[in-house]
């Protein structure tokens, strides 16, 4: 699976890269801002899955969430609000509440398959 990872934390950037690296997917990204993130979306590299910082910046991530639910690709918003951190109408969108683990990770990808 590749995942298009969507941080503007370093650290918690490059642990996500690891968690998903030990479950077996290849990395996209790190995107650290919504430029870099709109960039690799325009390149049209191939990706699966997203898992998207719902404040990328001081930014709002819901630009380039609505880019990937027009091109189909399922997401993950991870966010240390919960579910109160992320807009009403994203409801249907699995949360990864921060700090996370390599194993609720596994699970929110789970998500994403059909």
């Amino acid at each position: 699976m590749r995942v298009l990872v969507v941080e503007d934390e370093s650290l918690v950037a490059l642990q996500l890269e690891d968690m998903l690296l030990d479950l077996g997917c290849i990395v996209v990204g790190p995107a650290m801002r919504l430029r870099a993130a709109s960039e690799i979306l325009d390149s049209g590299i191939a990706i699966d899955c997203a898992v998207l910082d719902v404040n990328v910046s001081g930014e709002m991530v819901y630009p380039i969430a609505e880019r990937l639910a027009a091109m189909g690709i399922p997401f993950i918003f991870a966010t240390g609000y919960g579910r109160d951190g992320v807009e009403e109408r994203w409801t249907e969108v699995p949360i990864l509440q921060k700090p996370y683990t390599g194993e609720e990770i596994g699970h929110s990808l789970s998500l994403c398959l059909p």
